[in-house]
């Protein structure tokens, strides 16, 4: 599956400040299919870019929504730090200030 204009964006960002580089469409769970959009397994950090936030995308429809709730429970059940950012916070560099601060604390 190819990455969205959106998860290019948010790697190309993670590359270009040289943060480690993130495992891609991660399967974090061994008897579901869910995968991440990116992960840093040994930091138990998974992101997940949301497209179609407004344009009524899969994630904002009703059964969406309710496995993307299952999915995103489940995995901070079993001890990941699960971090959603829309289009928004990628352009304006919020989603990658928070894996930024995730992976090395408020300061670096």
């Amino acid at each position: 599956m190819g990455k969205s204009e959106l998860e290019q964006a948010f790697l190309m960002q993670v590359r270009a400040v040289k943060l480690p580089e993130p495992e891609q469409e991660f399967r974090f769970h061994n008897k579901r299919k869910w995968r991440a959009d990116f992960a840093w397994p040994d930091l138990r950090i998974l992101v997940e870019i949301e497209g179609g936030v407004w344009s009524g995308g899969r994630h904002t429809r009703g059964s969406g929504f309710i496995g993307d709730c299952d999915k995103y429970n489940t995995a901070t059940l079993e001890g990941w730090r699960v971090f959603r950012f829309a289009g928004d916070h990628v352009k304006n560099g919020m989603a990658l200030n928070t894996v930024e601060r995730a992976i090395f604390g408020s300061i670096r």
